[in-house]
């Protein structure tokens, strides 16, 4: 087989808890390239917007604060939490948006390649990468896995509230104009409802493995 020409981009989509953005982090280090969460620039332009007091469904407002985006917006601590979670879902469902951060996130792994995680990698940012994975669980444990994340954080949460915001975010995310959420065609479906980081990591580094050899591609 030959060896990797070009940068290597691994592309994981997938909904919220599912487990990607730890995964992501884990194959970033395991194939020594560059990681970024896009998640977290939809995040912080919900955040600027939300601070700005103006409405994350104001597509006006959403975009603009993505125009303006910079860095250091996604080091934050208070981009995670309910009220940053719909608001992102609605900053993202606004083309503007998704225009202004387009070419952001293709900089970023068009040089040195990446593992980019978000949800719209595989289809609309980079449908070229030769590694996809769409990762997913149930609802229901995505949703305990973010009542237990902010629990330990200290943050008082409902459990059933958490697990309907999971299914409402879903819906807005499958059913949005711009880049809805969905698996790419040649994505590999990794379903994580039963199993841990560790698990997860190694289903997913045999999945990209076996998928780079049937394109005569080595790592």
């Amino acid at each position: 087989m030959a060896p990797v020409s070009a940068p290597l981009l691994i592309a994981i989509d997938g909904p919220a808890a599912a487990g990607k953005g730890t995964l992501a982090r884990r194959l970033a280090a395991h194939f020594g390239l560059p990681y970024l969460d896009t998640g977290l620039l939809y995040r912080a332009v919900a955040r600027r917007v939300i601070d700005s007091g103006q409405s994350p469904a104001d597509a006006t407002a959403a975009a603009e604060a993505a125009r303006v985006l910079v860095p250091e917006d996604t080091r934050r601590g208070d981009l995670r939490g309910p009220p940053v979670d719909e608001a992102a879902s609605l900053v993202a469902s606004v083309p503007a948006v998704r225009a202004a951060l387009l070419e952001f996130q293709r900089a970023f792994g068009r040089e040195n390649g990446a593992v980019l995680d978000g949800r719209d990698i595989g289809t609309v940012i980079f449908p070229q990468a030769p590694a996809k994975l769409f990762v997913t669980a149930s609802p229901e444990e995505r949703g305990r896995r973010r009542w237990a994340e902010l629990v330990a954080r200290g943050v008082a949460a409902d459990l059933g509230a958490i697990t309907a915001e999971v299914h409402a975010r879903d819906a807005a995310d499958a059913a949005r104009a711009a880049a809805p959420m969905k698996p790419a065609a040649d994505a590999m479906l990794l379903d994580t409802t039963a199993l841990d980081a560790d698990a997860a990591f190694a289903a997913a580094l045999a999945m990209i493995g076996e998928r780079l050899a049937s394109q005569g591609l080595t790592r």
